[in-house]
Protein backbone atom coordinates (compact mmCIF):
# COMPACT_ATOMS: atom_id res chain seq x y z
CA UNK A 1 0.00 0.00 0.00
CA UNK A 2 1.47 3.27 -1.01
CA UNK A 3 1.84 6.31 1.40
CA UNK A 4 -0.03 9.43 0.54
CA UNK A 5 2.50 12.21 -0.22
CA UNK A 6 2.79 14.07 2.43
CA UNK A 7 3.24 18.24 0.97
CA UNK A 8 5.43 20.65 2.63
CA UNK A 9 3.83 23.50 4.38
CA UNK A 10 4.32 26.86 1.64
CA UNK A 11 7.63 28.46 1.39
CA UNK A 12 7.72 32.77 1.18
CA UNK A 13 10.70 34.52 -0.50
CA UNK A 14 11.94 37.07 2.10
CA UNK A 15 14.16 40.21 1.64
CA UNK A 16 14.77 43.06 4.09
CA UNK A 17 17.68 45.32 2.18
CA UNK A 18 18.01 48.23 0.60
CA UNK A 19 17.68 47.92 -3.49
CA UNK A 20 20.15 50.52 -4.08
CA UNK A 21 23.18 47.95 -2.99
CA UNK A 22 21.17 44.57 -3.57
CA UNK A 23 20.65 43.48 -7.20
CA UNK A 24 18.60 40.90 -6.59
CA UNK A 25 15.64 42.66 -5.21
CA UNK A 26 16.37 45.25 -8.22
CA UNK A 27 15.54 42.76 -10.16
CA UNK A 28 12.63 41.64 -8.40
CA UNK A 29 10.64 45.09 -7.49
CA UNK A 30 12.42 47.56 -10.32
CA UNK A 31 12.19 50.10 -7.70
CA UNK A 32 15.64 51.64 -5.95
CA UNK A 33 15.80 52.73 -2.81
CA UNK A 34 18.84 53.58 -0.45
CA UNK A 35 17.28 52.34 2.43
CA UNK A 36 16.06 49.20 3.53
CA UNK A 37 12.62 48.09 2.81
CA UNK A 38 11.01 44.68 3.47
CA UNK A 39 9.79 42.48 0.04
CA UNK A 40 7.72 38.90 0.26
CA UNK A 41 6.54 37.01 -2.19
CA UNK A 42 3.72 34.97 -0.76
CA UNK A 43 1.37 32.55 -2.62
CA UNK A 44 1.99 34.37 -5.90
CA UNK A 45 1.70 37.03 -4.70
CA UNK A 46 4.68 40.06 -4.46
CA UNK A 47 4.49 42.39 -1.88
CA UNK A 48 6.02 45.42 -0.43
CA UNK A 49 6.45 47.12 2.65
CA UNK A 50 6.85 50.29 2.60
CA UNK A 51 7.45 53.65 4.84
CA UNK A 52 4.81 56.53 4.45
CA UNK A 53 7.97 58.76 3.07
CA UNK A 54 8.05 55.99 -0.32
CA UNK A 55 4.25 54.71 -0.46
CA UNK A 56 3.60 56.76 -3.48
CA UNK A 57 6.73 56.49 -4.95
CA UNK A 58 6.87 52.46 -4.54
CA UNK A 59 3.13 51.97 -6.11
CA UNK A 60 3.91 54.36 -9.10
CA UNK A 61 7.18 52.65 -9.62
CA UNK A 62 7.67 48.98 -8.59
CA UNK A 63 6.79 45.87 -10.13
CA UNK A 64 4.77 44.37 -7.62
CA UNK A 65 1.42 43.42 -6.99
CA UNK A 66 0.33 45.49 -3.87
CA UNK A 67 2.53 47.83 -1.33
CA UNK A 68 1.43 48.27 2.00
CA UNK A 69 1.91 50.47 4.78
CA UNK A 70 5.05 49.89 7.21
CA UNK A 71 2.97 52.36 9.51
CA UNK A 72 -0.60 50.82 9.34
CA UNK A 73 1.02 47.51 10.03
CA UNK A 74 2.93 48.78 13.37
CA UNK A 75 -0.49 50.30 14.56
CA UNK A 76 -1.56 46.24 14.20
CA UNK A 77 1.66 45.26 16.02
CA UNK A 78 1.11 47.46 18.46
CA UNK A 79 -2.67 46.48 19.17
CA UNK A 80 -1.23 42.56 19.17
CA UNK A 81 0.74 43.66 22.46
CA UNK A 82 4.24 44.40 21.03
CA UNK A 83 4.76 48.00 22.50
CA UNK A 84 7.98 48.70 19.78
CA UNK A 85 7.73 47.03 16.60
CA UNK A 86 10.68 46.69 14.93
CA UNK A 87 11.33 45.37 11.41
CA UNK A 88 10.53 41.81 11.73
CA UNK A 89 7.87 42.38 14.24
CA UNK A 90 6.16 43.93 10.67
CA UNK A 91 6.94 40.70 9.07
CA UNK A 92 5.51 38.76 11.85
CA UNK A 93 2.30 40.39 11.29
CA UNK A 94 1.69 39.90 7.50
CA UNK A 95 3.10 36.26 7.64
CA UNK A 96 0.91 35.07 10.36
CA UNK A 97 -2.27 36.14 8.06
CA UNK A 98 -1.00 34.29 5.35
CA UNK A 99 -0.37 31.04 7.82
CA UNK A 100 3.42 30.83 6.60
CA UNK A 101 6.38 29.40 8.71
CA UNK A 102 8.87 28.78 6.54
CA UNK A 103 10.98 31.14 4.32
CA UNK A 104 13.63 30.98 1.82
CA UNK A 105 16.12 34.26 2.31
CA UNK A 106 19.06 35.38 0.47
CA UNK A 107 22.16 33.95 1.63
CA UNK A 108 23.54 37.75 2.49
CA UNK A 109 20.11 38.16 4.74
CA UNK A 110 20.89 39.91 7.74
CA UNK A 111 21.74 37.90 10.90
CA UNK A 112 20.13 40.17 13.34
CA UNK A 113 16.83 39.51 11.75
CA UNK A 114 17.49 35.98 10.76
CA UNK A 115 17.94 34.91 14.74
CA UNK A 116 14.37 37.09 15.64
CA UNK A 117 12.93 35.62 12.98
CA UNK A 118 13.95 31.82 14.20
CA UNK A 119 12.97 32.84 17.89
CA UNK A 120 9.76 33.61 16.15
CA UNK A 121 9.59 29.96 15.23
CA UNK A 122 10.14 30.39 11.43
CA UNK A 123 12.47 28.41 9.37
CA UNK A 124 14.98 29.93 7.29
CA UNK A 125 16.59 28.63 3.97
CA UNK A 126 19.27 30.34 2.94
CA UNK A 127 19.78 30.60 -1.17
CA UNK A 128 23.08 31.45 -2.75
CA UNK A 129 23.23 33.57 -6.27
CA UNK A 130 21.88 33.65 -8.57
CA UNK A 131 18.92 33.76 -6.25
CA UNK A 132 16.83 34.25 -9.60
CA UNK A 133 17.97 31.64 -11.82
CA UNK A 134 16.44 33.93 -14.82
CA UNK A 135 18.55 36.81 -14.23
CA UNK A 136 21.32 35.06 -15.62
CA UNK A 137 20.42 34.34 -19.29
CA UNK A 138 19.78 37.93 -20.03
CA UNK A 139 16.35 39.38 -22.31
CA UNK A 140 16.45 41.65 -25.56
CA UNK A 141 16.11 44.54 -22.93
CA UNK A 142 18.98 43.57 -20.98
CA UNK A 143 21.22 43.09 -23.96
CA UNK A 144 20.17 46.42 -24.96
CA UNK A 145 20.82 47.99 -21.55
CA UNK A 146 24.47 46.87 -21.37
CA UNK A 147 25.23 47.73 -24.83
CA UNK A 148 24.27 50.98 -24.23
CA UNK A 149 26.32 51.04 -21.36
CA UNK A 150 29.05 49.86 -23.97
CA UNK A 151 29.33 52.58 -26.28
CA UNK A 152 29.93 55.00 -23.51
CA UNK A 153 32.17 53.25 -21.98
CA UNK A 154 34.28 52.73 -25.63
CA UNK A 155 33.83 56.98 -25.82
CA UNK A 156 35.01 57.65 -22.60
CA UNK A 157 38.06 55.15 -23.26
CA UNK A 158 38.69 56.67 -26.72
CA UNK A 159 38.74 60.10 -24.88
CA UNK A 160 41.39 59.08 -22.82
CA UNK A 161 43.66 57.21 -25.52
CA UNK A 162 43.12 60.41 -27.65
CA UNK A 163 44.44 62.50 -24.39
CA UNK A 164 47.42 60.12 -24.38
CA UNK A 165 47.77 60.22 -27.73
CA UNK A 166 48.90 63.86 -27.48
CA UNK A 167 51.01 63.40 -24.78
CA UNK A 168 54.72 63.68 -25.26
CA UNK A 169 57.94 62.19 -23.32
CA UNK A 170 60.54 63.75 -20.95
CA UNK A 171 62.25 61.81 -18.93
CA UNK A 172 60.50 57.97 -19.41
CA UNK A 173 57.77 59.67 -18.41
CA UNK A 174 54.29 61.24 -20.15
CA UNK A 175 53.75 64.97 -19.76
CA UNK A 176 50.80 67.11 -21.69
CA UNK A 177 50.44 70.62 -20.97
CA UNK A 178 53.66 71.44 -19.01
CA UNK A 179 53.08 69.14 -16.90
CA UNK A 180 53.22 65.42 -16.16
CA UNK A 181 50.06 63.58 -17.25
CA UNK A 182 49.01 61.53 -14.36
CA UNK A 183 46.75 58.31 -13.84
CA UNK A 184 44.13 60.61 -11.51
CA UNK A 185 43.95 62.99 -14.51
CA UNK A 186 43.36 60.30 -17.21
CA UNK A 187 40.47 59.01 -14.50
CA UNK A 188 38.60 61.50 -14.21
CA UNK A 189 38.53 62.31 -17.26
CA UNK A 190 36.81 58.85 -18.44
CA UNK A 191 35.01 59.17 -15.46
CA UNK A 192 33.37 62.50 -15.98
CA UNK A 193 32.96 61.57 -19.76
CA UNK A 194 30.89 58.84 -18.78
CA UNK A 195 28.39 60.66 -16.05
CA UNK A 196 27.62 62.77 -19.53
CA UNK A 197 26.13 59.45 -20.89
CA UNK A 198 24.42 58.80 -17.53
CA UNK A 199 26.86 56.12 -16.68
CA UNK A 200 28.61 56.15 -12.83
CA UNK A 201 32.07 54.53 -12.91
CA UNK A 202 33.96 53.51 -9.24
CA UNK A 203 36.95 52.17 -9.29
CA UNK A 204 38.30 53.01 -13.06
CA UNK A 205 41.88 51.31 -13.48
CA UNK A 206 44.80 53.19 -15.31
CA UNK A 207 47.50 51.55 -14.27
CA UNK A 208 51.00 51.91 -16.05
CA UNK A 209 54.13 50.35 -15.38
CA UNK A 210 54.77 47.97 -11.84
CA UNK A 211 51.61 49.40 -10.68
CA UNK A 212 49.77 47.21 -13.69
CA UNK A 213 51.41 44.10 -12.45
CA UNK A 214 48.84 44.00 -9.77
CA UNK A 215 45.69 43.48 -11.25
CA UNK A 216 43.39 45.55 -9.50
CA UNK A 217 45.64 48.45 -8.74
CA UNK A 218 43.90 51.76 -9.57
CA UNK A 219 46.77 53.37 -10.35
CA UNK A 220 48.16 56.57 -8.91
CA UNK A 221 50.85 59.29 -10.25
CA UNK A 222 52.67 59.66 -13.39
CA UNK A 223 52.49 57.68 -15.94
CA UNK A 224 55.45 55.90 -17.60
CA UNK A 225 56.47 56.38 -21.52
CA UNK A 226 57.74 53.14 -23.08
CA UNK A 227 55.72 51.01 -20.44
CA UNK A 228 52.29 49.11 -20.88
CA UNK A 229 48.94 50.92 -19.21
CA UNK A 230 46.45 48.98 -17.89
CA UNK A 231 42.71 50.28 -18.98
CA UNK A 232 39.90 48.56 -17.00
CA UNK A 233 36.43 50.51 -17.28
CA UNK A 234 33.32 49.16 -15.77
CA UNK A 235 30.25 51.69 -15.18
CA UNK A 236 27.32 51.47 -14.20
CA UNK A 237 24.16 52.86 -16.35
CA UNK A 238 22.38 55.40 -13.69
CA UNK A 239 19.04 54.88 -16.03
CA UNK A 240 18.92 51.28 -16.23
CA UNK A 241 21.48 50.26 -13.32
CA UNK A 242 23.21 47.55 -15.76
CA UNK A 243 27.00 47.41 -16.14
CA UNK A 244 29.44 47.60 -18.61
CA UNK A 245 33.27 46.05 -18.40
CA UNK A 246 35.86 46.82 -20.90
CA UNK A 247 39.86 46.30 -20.43
CA UNK A 248 42.64 47.19 -22.72
CA UNK A 249 46.50 48.12 -22.85
CA UNK A 250 48.64 50.26 -24.60
CA UNK A 251 51.75 51.87 -24.85
CA UNK A 252 52.85 55.36 -25.47
CA UNK A 253 56.64 55.12 -26.93
CA UNK A 254 58.44 52.66 -28.37
CA UNK A 255 58.10 49.36 -26.09
CA UNK A 256 60.79 46.78 -25.74
CA UNK A 257 60.47 43.35 -28.13
CA UNK A 258 59.83 41.06 -25.08
CA UNK A 259 56.74 43.86 -23.82
CA UNK A 260 55.39 43.35 -27.81
CA UNK A 261 55.60 39.55 -27.63
CA UNK A 262 54.24 40.21 -24.08
CA UNK A 263 50.40 42.16 -25.47
CA UNK A 264 50.79 39.55 -28.67
CA UNK A 265 50.60 36.45 -26.39
CA UNK A 266 47.31 37.89 -24.69
CA UNK A 267 46.03 39.25 -27.37
CA UNK A 268 45.96 36.00 -29.20
CA UNK A 269 44.81 33.80 -26.18
CA UNK A 270 41.76 36.33 -25.59
CA UNK A 271 40.86 35.98 -29.10
CA UNK A 272 40.37 32.34 -28.98
CA UNK A 273 39.00 32.16 -26.23
CA UNK A 274 36.04 34.10 -27.87
CA UNK A 275 36.03 31.62 -30.69
CA UNK A 276 35.56 28.90 -28.06
CA UNK A 277 32.47 30.53 -26.44
CA UNK A 278 29.22 29.02 -27.18
CA UNK A 279 26.27 27.47 -26.00
CA UNK A 280 27.37 24.24 -23.89
CA UNK A 281 30.77 25.01 -23.95
CA UNK A 282 32.85 24.18 -20.36
CA UNK A 283 34.06 27.80 -19.29
CA UNK A 284 36.50 25.64 -16.82
CA UNK A 285 37.55 24.43 -19.92
CA UNK A 286 37.98 27.74 -21.88
CA UNK A 287 39.91 29.01 -18.85
CA UNK A 288 42.06 25.68 -19.00
CA UNK A 289 42.92 26.57 -22.41
CA UNK A 290 44.34 29.43 -22.24
CA UNK A 291 46.29 28.18 -19.08
CA UNK A 292 47.86 25.94 -20.94
CA UNK A 293 48.97 28.27 -23.79
CA UNK A 294 50.75 30.64 -21.60
CA UNK A 295 52.53 27.90 -20.39
CA UNK A 296 54.01 26.55 -23.82
CA UNK A 297 54.95 29.89 -24.48
CA UNK A 298 56.74 30.35 -21.87
CA UNK A 299 54.88 32.79 -19.39
CA UNK A 300 54.79 30.64 -16.33
CA UNK A 301 52.34 31.56 -12.89
CA UNK A 302 54.01 31.45 -9.13
CA UNK A 303 55.06 32.86 -6.42
CA UNK A 304 58.20 34.86 -7.30
CA UNK A 305 60.39 36.75 -4.28
CA UNK A 306 56.42 36.54 -2.41
CA UNK A 307 54.64 38.23 -5.20
CA UNK A 308 52.54 36.30 -7.96
CA UNK A 309 53.51 36.68 -11.28
CA UNK A 310 51.94 35.38 -14.59
CA UNK A 311 47.87 34.59 -14.93
CA UNK A 312 46.39 34.13 -11.72
CA UNK A 313 42.72 35.46 -12.03
CA UNK A 314 39.98 33.97 -14.11
CA UNK A 315 39.20 34.42 -17.67
CA UNK A 316 35.34 35.79 -17.42
CA UNK A 317 32.40 36.70 -15.42
CA UNK A 318 29.04 37.23 -15.71
CA UNK A 319 27.85 41.38 -16.29
CA UNK A 320 24.17 42.57 -15.49
CA UNK A 321 22.93 44.42 -12.71
CA UNK A 322 26.41 42.99 -10.72
CA UNK A 323 29.69 43.77 -12.17
CA UNK A 324 30.96 40.46 -11.13
CA UNK A 325 27.60 37.53 -11.26
CA UNK A 326 27.12 34.20 -12.70
CA UNK A 327 28.57 32.30 -15.03
CA UNK A 328 32.40 31.83 -14.54
CA UNK A 329 35.16 30.92 -17.14
CA UNK A 330 37.61 30.28 -14.57
CA UNK A 331 39.67 26.89 -12.75
CA UNK A 332 35.55 25.90 -11.17
CA UNK A 333 34.25 27.57 -14.30
CA UNK A 334 30.34 27.02 -15.22
CA UNK A 335 28.59 25.64 -18.80
CA UNK A 336 28.07 28.41 -20.84
CA UNK A 337 24.36 29.13 -21.75
CA UNK A 338 22.92 30.89 -24.71
CA UNK A 339 21.51 34.13 -23.48
CA UNK A 340 24.64 34.31 -21.13
CA UNK A 341 26.77 38.15 -21.48
CA UNK A 342 30.01 37.21 -20.40
CA UNK A 343 33.80 38.69 -20.24
CA UNK A 344 36.78 37.37 -21.43
CA UNK A 345 39.36 38.68 -20.40
CA UNK A 346 43.16 37.03 -20.05
CA UNK A 347 46.50 38.36 -18.51
CA UNK A 348 49.91 38.63 -17.93
CA UNK A 349 51.90 40.30 -15.38
CA UNK A 350 55.11 40.09 -14.83
CA UNK A 351 57.09 42.89 -12.51
CA UNK A 352 59.97 44.50 -14.15
CA UNK A 353 58.72 43.98 -17.50
CA UNK A 354 55.14 44.61 -17.32
CA UNK A 355 51.90 43.54 -17.58
CA UNK A 356 48.81 42.79 -20.45
CA UNK A 357 44.81 42.15 -19.80
CA UNK A 358 42.68 42.76 -22.34
CA UNK A 359 38.61 42.13 -22.37
CA UNK A 360 36.03 42.00 -24.00
CA UNK A 361 32.21 41.32 -23.21
CA UNK A 362 30.70 38.79 -25.41
CA UNK A 363 26.78 37.44 -25.61
CA UNK A 364 26.63 33.78 -25.62
CA UNK A 365 24.56 32.45 -28.95
CA UNK A 366 23.34 28.99 -30.00
CA UNK A 367 26.51 28.36 -32.15
CA UNK A 368 28.84 31.10 -30.87
CA UNK A 369 28.69 34.50 -29.22
CA UNK A 370 28.51 37.78 -30.26
CA UNK A 371 30.86 40.32 -28.92
CA UNK A 372 29.22 43.48 -27.44
CA UNK A 373 32.69 45.14 -27.80
CA UNK A 374 33.21 47.46 -30.41
CA UNK A 375 36.59 49.02 -29.58
CA UNK A 376 40.27 48.28 -31.52
CA UNK A 377 42.86 46.59 -29.83
CA UNK A 378 45.69 48.71 -30.12
CA UNK A 379 49.10 48.35 -28.63
CA UNK A 380 51.33 51.52 -29.55
CA UNK A 381 49.46 54.59 -29.46
CA UNK A 382 50.90 57.06 -32.07
CA UNK A 383 51.35 60.73 -31.88
CA UNK A 384 48.45 62.05 -33.61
Amino acid sequence: MKRAAVSQPEIATLFIAASEQDSNLYYATKFIAPDSFIYMEIKGERLLVMSDLEMDRARAQASVDRVLSYSELEQKAKAQGIKDPTTVDIVHVVLKEFKIRRLLVPANFPFIHATRLQELGYSLKPKRDPFYEQRVVKTADEICHIETAQRATEDAVAAAFDTVRRATIEGGWLHLDGEVLTSERIKKLINVKLMERDCVAQHTIVAGGEQACDPHNEGSGPLPAGRSIIFDVFPRSATSRYFADMSRTIVRGAPTPDLKRLYQTVKDAQEEAIEKVKDGADGMKIHQGICARFDKAGYKTGLVNGRMQGYFHGTGHGVGLDIHEAPRISRTGSLLQEGHVVTVEPGLYYPGLGAVRIEDMVLVTKDGCHNLTDFPKSFELQEP
